[in-house]
């Protein structure tokens, strides 16, 4: 797929050839270069690319130091190279989230595909992480909406149907949402 955008960091100018010719060919942007982790993870949040091809043992910050902040930052999808892919670097690259560990020397077959695969997963994750953040704040605001509403069934004496009547009225007339009318109700039955 064309039209990603890509920082390579590698150390090794032929290797660093060889991936810009390969992502060149499939229709990927190269928006950064870096030959040492720190750079990598500097063009990552310069410049937003989709995703992050980087070499596992770089100077400086090692991959697996920029793809775990890369990942807990949500900044993009990482595809890491290796030698050899050993069992010990496979468990590193699982604990540093990255979405593909693939081997020097196999890059021109699976360089591309993926990139592609870890692009798709990136997106994927972060839109179910953003749905798992909307739940979890819409059941906060919920459960605030539930404690406002017994406060004003309690305070005034109304039925649950009129306290929400009133907390969606105060809402609209005030311009604010329910749950920080909410939270003003808790906050001035506390004092």
């Amino acid at each position: 797929m064309s039209g990603y955008r890509v920082v390579v960091a590698v150390e090794d100018a032929a290797l660093l050839g060889v991936i810009k010719s390969l992502l060149s060919k499939a229709g990927y942007l190269i928006t950064g270069e870096a030959c040492d982790g720190l750079t990598a993870l500097k063009l990552v949040r310069s410049r937003e690319p989709d995703a992050l091809v980087v070499e596992a043992f770089m100077p400086g910050m090692d991959g697996f130091e920029v793809a775990r902040i890369v990942h807990e930052d949500r900044l993009a999808a990482v595809i890491m190279l290796v030698s050899a892919a050993e069992q010990k670097l496979i468990e590193r690259a699982k604990a540093s989230k990255v979405l593909a560990l693939l081997a020097k020397s196999d890059l021109e077959n699976n360089l591309v595909p993926a990139l592609e695969l870890s692009l798709a997963n990136f997106q994927e994750l972060t839109r179910l992480e953003d749905q798992i953040r909307e739940l979890k704040e819409s059941l906060e605001a919920r459960k605030v909406i539930e404690r406002a509403k017994g406060i004003l069934m309690e305070t005034l004496n109304i039925s649950e149907s009129e306290a929400y009547r009133r907390l969606q009225k105060q809402s609209m007339d005030k311009r604010i949402s329910m749950k920080a009318v909410a939270e003003a109700i808790i906050l001035a039955h506390n004092i």
